[in-house]
């Protein structure tokens, strides 16, 4: 289990190379039910998603080897990794699939990252980071499955908590789990938290149907992000007990809450990083009368050009 002090050793740990993200309240008037509604900005963190949290806490734990650090990734953790690499002076050998965008993969290799192209989905990529890690002795670093991630990704709540301490709900775009699974650890029930997840990319909702980790296929125009084919076993340890709400929203509702957030607040976003607004702007998630929301942003890396109209 992950533990809230796991989470502040992590804050105190990864606080010189990371940004406190901001908080905004968008204006009376968004949505047919009453309530104070507000966006956590984490797609201003450095590298455009929360992914350098989890990164971060993880190479600082331990000593880093001659080899460097290896992860897999459709793009964001991969990059996060590359960047705390290059902070730190390591190298970073980073496996992505087929899937991943050409601006992630140029993202990579600025930042001086080895990219391998492997295999059409994550879990290919996954496994064929294992397989180089056991050759060379890199340092692994598993995007969602691994209690160093799940603590990192939980320092978001510390500062959600001090930004917006008297919440009553987060919604929050989910794939493997490593992200809500860290706040759901830091908040331990006193806020409600729902997952939003693409109707192409349910593994936390078919998990939560079946009590257990689960394969899904996955798809769509979030897969890059979100399309785990199974939640971690870690942060479902402590999702089960602690998260009941899972919301599904269509390709055109991402899409949308794309739109929306570039035409009405100037926010760029990938489709993984406006998810869950996608499912308070299109009213999948049904909010009670006077409930204050936040929606987390998660991440910007997007082509302005393939969602603005």
């Amino acid at each position: 289990m992950i533990t809230k002090e796991d989470i502040l050793t992590a804050a105190q740990r990864i606080a010189p190379y990371i940004r406190t993200t901001p908080t905004m309240q968008l204006e009376d008037g968004w949505f047919d039910v009453p309530g104070d509604t507000f966006l956590k900005l984490e797609c201003l963190q450095v590298t455009g998603s929360f992914k350098p949290r989890g990164a971060f806490n993880r190479l600082l734990g331990e000593p880093l080897p001659p080899a460097g650090v290896i992860a897999a990734s459709g793009g964001n953790h991969g990059i996060a990794v590359a960047y705390a690499a290059q902070k730190l002076g390591v190298r970073a050998e980073i496996f992505v699939p087929s899937l991943a965008t050409e601006l992630k993969r140029k993202m990579l290799t600025d930042l001086g990252a080895h990219v391998v192209v492997a295999g059409n989905t994550y879990v290919e990529a996954l496994a064929a980071s294992e397989a180089r890690a056991a050759e060379t002795g890199a340092l692994t670093v598993h995007a969602f499955n691994d209690p160093a991630t799940v603590a990192g990704q939980g320092t978001i709540a510390i500062e959600l908590d001090a930004q917006l301490p008297d919440i009553d709900t987060v919604l929050v775009s989910v794939g493997g789990g490593g992200y809500i699974g860290g706040l759901a650890a830091w908040f331990s029930g006193r806020v409600k938290i729902v997952s939003v997840e693409p109707e192409l990319c349910p593994t936390f909702n078919r998990a939560l149907e079946a009590r257990e980790p689960v394969d899904v296929q996955t798809g769509g125009i979030a897969a890059d992000s979100l399309g785990c084919k199974r939640v971690g076993d870690v942060p479902f340890s402590v999702l089960l007990p602690t998260v009941s709400d899972s919301v599904l929203v269509s390709e055109d509702q991402i899409r949308e809450a794309q739109q929306v957030l570039w035409e009405k607040l100037r926010i760029v976003s990938e489709p993984g990083g406006a998810t869950a607004f996608a499912a308070l702007l299109s009213g999948a998630y049904n909010r009670s009368p006077r409930e204050r929301v936040a929606v987390v942003i998660c991440g910007s890396n997007a082509d302005p050009a393939s969602f603005i109209r």
